[in-house]
This record gives structure tokens, C-alpha cells and sequence, in this order.
């Protein structure tokens, strides 16, 4: 029997922590009232890794983790405490470093006649002529000519299997290219069956496109000549000894070794050549993770045959899709995973900007839950400190571009670099178009290169979902239309025709193999261009008010009205009823209570503006002539009272991500030495500082509760709207986490699971008082879980959403709701400018007896008191009663 679905928990597994670990904690999260773990992927990953996503081997359970047999008793030990799993699936990439990988293993060794060489979205026959069919691998850390001579490459033999290395990487060599060298051992030792082993390689056929009957010929003659030739050299010490001469030779002879490197179905080259010159999609910038041609039901079967089995056998009820806008046609992968998993609830990695919608063709039940968080949390921002704080970035930064520009500027840029080679790609399948019709033939290779960079630049979202088959939808339109228009405005000199062209090829209007094809890689480049350019680079550049800097936000959008935030989970019941809703996840660029706190800076612009300026003069003698810069100092100011207390060892950590991350002085690939080390000492003399810090810790002092009231009335909200709610590994407790790996650091669940024990024991007073714990986020979670629990109808699908309006001078601070008609959910909002006095403003109650399940209270319907109701206990969950509450207060358990 499946679990009830009540909320979900990630889990982030590693090598420190492993199925078997997971499987400990279940008790603790079954008496938390988790109905599902969530589990980050856990097929065969890289050596190491500490997040899962370089997936190297989908066919087996990554032996780090514990492997098969772990798997097993974690699933025992759920279906024991009636729980269920969701399964964290990777379907867009693999990892290709090293030989770790058996399929791009066997990319490499035999080329386009690999068994798997449609797997990966390689183009073989879009090489350039000097190196036709052949993979360009990266790795080298100068160029190639260079690192040969300088004796870096180097061939080995182990028994036969010949394989090159460099530093820590290791390749195959092509069988067919080593007729050379086992006929010169043949020669050196008058060995016959290295001879013909010698012959054997020369009669394989060469790697090829297409042809099938060549490439399985191949495969099995290969087999046979491996077979031979380790025997070979197993049984025949001076076949072996033959063979390490020749390989001695080649090693000490450049020219020679460069010959036999030729032969190879991949072109090793310099790192930097990643970025103009790689001929197979990757996963966003990552050189180490390639595309999967997924679309193809082969691939598709061989990526998803034990995650689909496991949920087939009942082992498994829920599946989280990683990064589906990098898929070729994502509406057919989900339409293909439905069909094989027609029960099982599927939610997906998509970022909706806002305003866009779900795809209606993708049969899931929603998104992650980003749309949600960034909606929950505009509740908590205070419009009118929009100006006062705009004014204050500029006059501390000297900075005066607004956000949308500084996005086109962004993706501008990683287009450019980090996206070079994709860009490229796209580009030369632009020119073979345009070859094709006359109108168009006489544009130059630049200016198909410059309309793509600006439309791609200019796209509003994350990617448009035109078919080779359903062409495009109204929506697809207008966006593709939004970006031509941008690009028309912000690059005058594109050739409006071209643009009229390009429109036509983008919307699938001109027939073609080429024009199609066009069309579909556009859709998988504008995903990667918005996540590096807005995600990974603008947030690190706009401090204005860094809590909105977060996945699927605006910015820009400063705070949202209790009514759109009702009529949005309005339309979530309906569209999206079971779709996830979160608030911190492995990817936010800080934790929902690093958030909840910094969010107050927009209810107090003028003292903020007063505290931070006076930080910058004070702190002048701390920096250098080549950094910190203002923006940088300004986000290190806000990170420190929005993780405060934290360590200098965090903070530098983090400070190192968040330049190279922004571009602007240093990067992950070149590093500004001279920077990061002025900025790293600039930090470490502020927390060396006394009375720096006790100054920081004065200003952010009379922001933690008010911070915390924000986090919980986020927590419910997030708990109670339509939806599956999902808690963050840890954040059952306050946690003031910034961007991974910060957020992954190791949970005390100890901790947490004697903190659970001891709410039974505690009134609401007592628990405040020891809120320094976390106890009070730990309490609203576990009742907020139990009422989903005895009230499954009310919250599910077919359960009702009404908002409930208070009335007075205090209403706006006030966001309330009905679920179910019995559950009523009430928080306050803009804590800061309310200050604990709700003056007469009330809530209209419905009729009835309610018992607020969150500190013991009773409530009767009518018109009452927000103060008498948020006075023991900041927000409240009220549940109908017949039964009005009488007697002595009860401690938690009695209740």
C-alpha cells in the first residue's frame, strides 16, 4: 500500500551519508509526520560525489552509497513505518570524465560505431574537416602540441588493454590503430600471433556514421581480438616484454606518438577550446557532463529501466525530473514516462518565470516549487521600501542599470564564453540553412551569429517547446516574438528580414530537416543561457535587496498583495493541486530563514540605509587598492546580517562562489588572485573587528524574532496552500544557510529527533522561550503535518481554498484562508511595521468552535481579535470542533 501523500523530505546523499544512513533516520521522520523521503539521485555517480547528478552508470546503484542491498533496506525500513520514496531522476546528461563511464568509454574507443553512439548528443558528422568524426576532449591544460612534447601524454599497456594518460584522465585507443605497433612487436619478436593480431586490427573496419553491419562486425571481431591478445600477453612473458618496447618507443617519440593519437576517435585538445570549439551538448558551461539524446526510446529505456522498475515493483511512488527544459522534446519524455509509470506522481525541475505557465501537455502533477517560494515570500516584502532601497544600491554601488538590462548584459556574456561552443553549433547549422534559400544565402557567418546571440539574449523565459510534428503554440509565439522585438531594439543593425526569417525558422514554419532541426536546438540553448546569465551571474551582481535574488524570481518584482497571492493558489488548486511546494532546496541561493530575515530590510530602508553607509566609512581602512569592490561589499553586508552568527570560514567560502560566480572582477576559469585574496582579507578583518561586531550583532539582534515570525508564517503558508510541501533537509530547525555547498553541510538529526521528544512536554511560552532551539518551527511542522494527516480530503485535490479578509487598520498585515472548510491558516505579514499591535482589526471567523492546534486555544465564529488570536503563539492553525476546550491549559501531548 503507497503512503498517503503528506510531504516529502530530501535527503542529500553522499559518501557520508548513504542509504543505510537514511534508513536510521525514518523513525524520526515518520514521528516528524513526513509521508515521503525525497531522495537525491543515487545511481552510479563520479567517484565522490557529493550531490549525485554526475551520473556515470545508470544500470546499478551507486556502490558509495551502499549499492543494491542498501537500497533494499532503506525501502524496508519506509514500507515498515508506511512511508514512501521519491526518486530523483537525471535524464538530460551523464558525466564523462575518466573511465568511469562505460558508455562514452566505448564513444571513445569505437567512435560512430559504438553501440552508443546515438546516446549522446555528439555531432559526428558536423567535425571539422581536419578531424572528421571525433569527439574534442578538453582536458589538456595547454595546448596539445605543447603538452605531447613535453612528454605529459603517455601510452600504457596493462596485459594488452593499451590505454593514454594524462595526469589523472585515461583513454582508450581505437583497436584499429594499433595494427603499427603489434606489428613492430611482432617484428622485434617473430611472435606469430601478435602478427596476426597485427593483421586482425587492420581489417577492422574504421569507426563510421552509419553502416550497421560494419559497426557489429567490428564490435565482434574486437571482442576476439582483446580476448587474443590479453591471453597473449598473460601466457607469453616475451610477447609482453615485445609489446612495453614498442610502447616505450611511441612514449619517447613525439612524432610517432602524435601519429598513433590521429587514429583515435576523439581530439584531446586545451581546456580553453571548450568554450568555442565542442562538438557535443553539455549540461549548462560543465565540460564533464554531456547531453542525452533521451528522445530516442533506446536511450530512454537504458536511462530509466530501475528507476521505472522500482516504481512498477511499489517501492517507489514519486519521481522528481532534473532539468527537463534541457531535453529535446520534453512533452514527449513525460508523455513516455506516463505511459510507463501511469500512477506515479511526477513533478518537475522547471523554472516558470513569472506569469508563464506549466506546459498543458506535460501529464505531471507540477513544478518544484520555486513558482510557490518566490510567491509565498513576495507576501513578506514591504513595497514602499522599494525606492528608499534602489536609491541606496546606487549611491553605494555607483551603479544605475536596472535589472532587466543587467539580465541582457549577463546572458550576453555566457553566450558569448561560457556558451561559446553551443552558439557555434547553432550557428553553422544557421549558415546550412540559409545555403538552402536564396534569400538568405548571402548573409555572413557573423551575422547569423550575431541574430542568434541577440535573440537568445533577449528570450523572456527559460525556452519556447515547439514540435517537429505540433509546430508551435500561441504562447511559444508570443515568446519567441518578445525576444525578436527586444532584439530588434537593442541591436538596430540586424537585418529585419533576417529577423523575419529567423522568426519563421524558430516557430517552425519553413519545412525542412535543417529548418526543424534549427528550430529544436534553439529551445535547448536559450534554458542554459537564462539559468548561467540571470541565476549564476545577474543575482550575484544586483544587491539591492538580495533575498529576492532567488531561482524562478524577479528582482524586480518587489512584493506581491495577500490577493494575488490568494487567487494564485486559487489557480494552483486547480491546475496544480499536488504539485511541490518548497522554500529551500539543494539549488536556493540562500535559506528560508536567511530569506525570512533579510526581508525585513524593506520594512526599515532608512535605518538599514544609515547602519550600512556607516559600515562603509568605518570599514574604509580595510580595504585595498584592488578590492573589495562597492556591489561585492554591499552583498557581503547583507549576507552577514541574513546568516548571522557565522564563521569566517563559511563566509569566505562563500564570498569565493559569489565573485567568480558574478564575472565581474575574477571567474572559475581565471581566477584575479590579487582580488579574491583583498576581498578574503577584507572579511576576515571585519570578524577579527570587536567593534565591528558588536555593531552587527546590534542591528541584527531586534531582526531575529521578527526574522523568525516571517519563517514560520512562510512555513505554514507552504504547509497549508494546495500542494505537497517538502522540507529541506535540517530546516525542521532554523537554518542560516547560504548557496551549496554551504547548505549541505552534515544535519544533527540526533538532535533533532530528541527535540521532537521534548515538544510533548511543552507549552507555546515555554517553547518561545526556547526558540533559540528551533523548537517553534519544529512544532508548526509537526502539527501542521498531523492535521494533513487526519484531514487528507480537505487538503487534497478535491479540498477548497477561501480566502478569509480581516478587517480594520490593520488588515494588510493579515493573510488568512480556509482549507477544506475546517482548517483556517492565519499569519501575519510586514511584522515589522506592525509591531505586534493589531489595533481592532479582525478576522471574520467562520461559525463554529475552532481549537488553534498551535498553542491550545479556542476560538468561536464571528468577528475576533487578530491580537487575542497571534498572542500566545505568532501564527495560527485552527482546526472546527463541536468540542470547545475546557479545563486547565494542556501541555502538547494532552492536545
Amino acid at each position: 500500500m503507497s503512503a498517503e501523500w503528506i510531504a516529502t523530505y530530501r535527503l542529500q546523499l553522499h559518501p557520508g551519508f548513504t542509504l543505510d544512513d537514511a534508513a536510521g533516520i525514518v523513525p524520526y521522520l515518520a514521528r516528524l509526520g513526513v509521508s515521503h523521503v525525497y531522495l537525491s539521485p543515487f545511481l552510479q555517480a563520479v567517484r565522490g560525489s557529493l550531490h549525485g547528478y554526475d551520473v556515470v552508470d545508470p544500470s546499478r546503484v551507486n556502490d558509495e552509497l551502499g549499492g543494491e542491498d542498501a537500497r533494499r533496506r532503506l525501502t524496508a525500513a519506509l514500507q515498515e513505518a508506511g512511508m514512501g520514496q521519491v526518486l530523483d531522476v537525471v535524464p538530460n546528461h551523464m558525466a564523462v570524465a575518466g573511465d568511469q563511464n562505460p558508455w562514452w568509454w566505448d564513444v571513445l574507443e569505437n567512435g560512430p560505431s559504438s553501440r552508443f553512439a546515438t546516446f549522446f548528443d555528439v555531432d559526428w558528422e558536423a567535425s571539422e574537416e581536419r578531424w572528421p568524426n571525433k569527439v574534442l576532449l578538453p582536458v589538456l591544460g595547454d595546448h596539445y602540441g605543447r603538452v605531447l612534447e613535453a612528454g605529459e601524454l603517455q601510452l600504457r599497456d596493462d596485459g594488452g588493454l593499451f590505454t593514454l594518460h594524462y595526469h589523472e584522465h585515461r583513454f582508450p585507443l581505437d583497436p584499429s590503430s594499433l595494427r603499427d605497433l603489434l606489428y613492430r612487436a611482432y617484428g622485434h619478436s617473430g611472435i606469430e600471433m601478435l602478427g596476426f593480431l597485427a593483421e586482425s586490427c587492420a581489417r577492422l573496419p574504421r569507426p563510421q556514421v552509419t553502416a550497421r553491419g560494419p559497426a557489429e562486425r567490428r564490435r565482434r571481431d574486437q571482442r576476439v581480438i582483446h580476448l587474443l591478445l590479453a591471453a597473449a600477453c598473460r601466457k607469453d612473458a616475451e610477447a609482453l616484454a615485445a609489446i612495453q618496447v614498442e610502447v616505450d618507443r611511441l612514449n619517447a617519440d613525439p612524432d610517432a606518438l602524435d601519429a598513433l593519437l590521429e587514429q583515435q576517435n576523439y581530439r584531446l585538445a586545451w581546456w580553453q577550446t571548450a568554450r568555442q570549439d565542442l562538438g557535443y551538448r553539455r549540461f549548462f558551461d560543465i565540460d564533464d557532463l554531456a547531453g542525452l539524446r533521451v528522445e530516442d526510446d533506446q536511450v530512454f529505456q537504458a536511462v530509466h529501466e530501475l528507476p521505472i522498475g522500482w516504481v512498477q515493483q511499489g517501492e517507489a511512488q514519486g519521481l522528481r525530473i532534473d532539468h527537463p527544459d534541457g531535453l529535446r522534446d520534453p512533452a514527449q519524455y513525460f508523455q513516455r514516462l506516463r505511459a510507463a509509470c501511469p500512477d506515479v506522481w511526477i513533478v518537475a525541475e522547471k523554472i516558470l518565470e513569472p506569469g508563464e505557465a506549466l506546459p498543458e501537455d506535460w501529464p505531471i502533477a507540477g513544478t518544484t516549487g520555486y513558482d510557490f517560494l518566490n510567491r509565498a515570500q513576495g507576501l513578506f516584502v514591504d513595497p514602499r521600501g522599494e525606492e528608499p532601497l534602489t536609491r541606496l544600491c546606487a549611491a553605494l554601488t555607483g551603479e544605475t542599470v536596472g535589472f532587466p538590462d543587467l539580465v541582457y548584459d549577463c546572458k550576453r556574456q555566457v553566450l558569448r564564453e561560457l556558451l561559446g561552443s553551443e552558439l557555434h553549433r547553432l550557428t553553422s547549422l544557421f549558415v546550412a540553412v540559409c545555403e538552402r534559400h536564396r534569400r538568405h544565402r548571402d548573409y555572413t557567418r557573423d551575422q547569423l551569429y550575431r541574430a542568434l546571440l541577440e535573440v537568445a539574449a533577449c528570450f523572456p523565459v527559460y525556452r519556447s517547446y515547439v514540435t517537429a510534428d505540433g509546430g508551435a503554440s500561441s504562447e511559444d509565439a508570443a515568446q519567441v516574438d518578445r525576444a525578436l522585438e527586444q532584439a530588434a531594439e537593442r541591436a538596430p543593425e540586424l537585418d529585419p528580414e533576417l529577423l523575419r526569417f529567423l522568426r519563421r525558422l524558430l516557430l517552425v514554419q519553413i519545412e525542412g530537416e535543417l529548418e526543424t532541426e534549427l528550430a529544436l536546438r534553439f529551445q535547448q540553448l536559450t534554458g542554459p543561457a537564462m539559468a548561467k546569465g540571470v541565476e549564476d551571474t545577474a543575482f550575484y551582481r544586483f544587491p539591492r535587496l538580495l533575498a529576492l535574488n532567488e531561482v524562478g524570481g524577479d528582482p524586480d518584482r518587489f512584493g506581491i498583495a495577500p490577493a494575488e497571492f490568494h487567487q494564485a493558489c486559487r489557480e494552483a488548486l486547480q491546475r496544480h493541486p499536488q504539485a511541490m511546494l518548497t522554500t529551500s532546496t539543494h539549488d536556493t541561493k540562500r535559506s528560508e530563514d536567511v530569506r525570512a530575515r533579510l526581508l525585513l530590510l524593506s520594512e526599515i530602508p532608512g535605518r538599514w540605509a544609515s547602519q550600512v553607509n556607516d559600515w562603509f566609512r568605518r570599514n574604509a581602512r580595510y580595504r585595498r587598492d584592488d578590492g573589495p569592490d562597492p556591489a561585492t561589499e554591499y552583498l557581503l553586508y547583507q549576507t552577514l546580517v541574513g546568516a548571522w552568527p557565522i564563521d569566517s570560514e563559511r563566509i569566505e567560502a562563500y564570498l569565493e562562489k559569489a565573485v567568480r560566480e558574478a564575472k565581474r572582477h575574477t571567474n572559475w576559469t581565471r581566477p584575479n588572485v590579487g582580488f579574491e585574496e583583498a576581498l578574503q582579507a577584507f572579511a576576515k578583518a571585519l570578524l577579527a573587528d570587536a567593534a565591528f561586531r558588536t555593531e552587527l550583532e546590534d542591528f541584527v539582534q531586534p531582526l531575529v524574532f521578527p526574522g523568525r515570525v516571517n519563517g514560520l508564517a512562510q512555513l505554514l503558508l507552504k504547509l497549508t496552500t494546495p500542494g505537497i510541501p517538502d522540507l529541506y533537509q535540517g530546516t525542521e530547525l532554523w537554518d542560516l544557510s547560504l548557496v551549496d555547498p554551504d547548505n549541505r553541510r552534515p544535519v544533527d538529526f540526533a538532535r533533532r529527533a530528541a527535540l521532537l521528544d521534548a515538544l510533548d512536554t511543552l507549552h507555546p511560552a515555554e517553547m518561545l522561550a526556547r526558540a533559540d532551539e528551533g523548537l517553534p518551527k519544529l512544532w508548526v511542522i509537526r502539527e501542521a503535518l498531523a492535521l494533513r494527516r487526519r484531514r487528507p480530503q480537505g487538503f487534497g485535490s478535491e479540498g477548497s481554498y477561501e480566502p478569509i479578509i480581516a478587517r480594520g487598520p490593520r488588515a494588510d498585515h493579515a493573510v488568512a484562508f480556509l482549507r477544506g472548510g475546517d482548517v483556517l491558516v492565519v499569519v501575519p505579514r510586514l511584522v515589522l511595521g506592525l509591531d505586534g499591535d493589531w489595533q481592532d482589526t479582525v478576522l471574520p471567523v467562520p461559525p463554529g468552535t475552532w481549537v488553534n492546534r498551535l498553542d491550545g486555544t479556542t476560538v468561536e465564529g464571528g468577528d475576533r481579535s487578530l491580537q487575542e488570536m497571534l498572542a500566545a503563539f505568532p501564527v495560527a492553525l485552527l482546526e472546527r470542533s463541536q468540542l470547545p476546550w475546557r479545563g486547565p491549559p494542556p501541555t502538547m501531548k494532552e492536545w
